[in-house]
């Protein structure tokens, strides 16, 4: 048992503190949700941000989780723990910008770049023969892809927000539309991009765990995540 109940206060008359030691307990418990929440999220933080700093913002949000759950924890608390931490992950990164100017303009020289050579080649060019085009290698290639990616889920989320302020009645009826939608979205997408947001988005994986079970490359994987995002983006934008 985490927890004893002891009543909040008065405005709160359902619900339940933790004593210090027993949040410490659980922090403990619990701290490996901050490494996953991390690892999900590393195409929104590359290699720039220090380790120390993402896992006391990582804490930070297990801690809320544990306080706002209003119950002891038990088998659903992980899956509501998951999601507060890498909430708390995500407004973090949107306050402060992780990502060093120079790394997005390089990452705008990807894209453009992919694309003289996808209309040169007829296809989609290798990882070899981007770093070839680029001057870099295969690791700054995989760093510079997740910027791209993480700049289109942005655009995404920024989509998501604009569409819940115009939503009208109620603040549920408004996250059920918008839930709506997005499945809608989803449905319009090629099997292989439907699936790969699935394992992201669904079963939590990250682009490297998503490459093995697709059998890409973890490259090829931040590129299918990305335009996947964007088509889902166009979708929404349009409605």
């Amino acid at each position: 048992m985490l927890a004893t109940k002891q009543w909040a206060d008065p405005e709160q008359p359902g619900s339940f503190k933790l004593t210090p030691a027993q949040e410490t307990a659980a922090l403990n418990r619990y701290s490996h949700l901050v490494k996953r929440a991390a690892a999900h999220l590393r195409s929104l933080v590359g290699s720039m941000v220090d380790k120390d700093d993402l896992q006391q913002i990582g804490l930070m949000g297990l801690l809320s989780a544990l306080r706002r759950y209003g119950r002891e924890a038990d088998e659903q608390f992980e899956s509501y723990a998951f999601k507060r931490i890498r909430g708390a992950m995500l407004d973090e990164f949107r306050r402060t910008d992780w990502r060093p100017r120079q790394l997005r303009q390089q990452s705008h020289q990807l894209r453009d770049k992919t694309r003289e050579l996808t209309r040169q080649l007829g296809r989609i060019p290798t990882d070899d023969e981007l770093c070839e085009a680029l001057d870099i290698d295969l690791k700054t290639l995989l760093e510079l892809q997740y910027v791209g990616q993480a700049e289109a889920m942005e655009s995404l989320d920024l989509i998501m927000e604009q569409q819940s302020e115009a939503q009208l009645g109620s603040s549920n009826l408004s996250q059920f539309e918008l839930k709506l939608s997005l499945k809608k979205a989803m449905s319009t997408l090629p099997d292989r991009n439907k699936l790969l947001l699935q394992l992201y988005y669904s079963h939590e994986l990250n682009m490297k765990e998503i490459a093995l079970v697709l059998e890409l490359t973890e490259s090829r994987v931040c590129q299918l995540h990305k335009q996947s995002v964007e088509m889902l983006s166009k979708k929404l934008a349009q409605w």
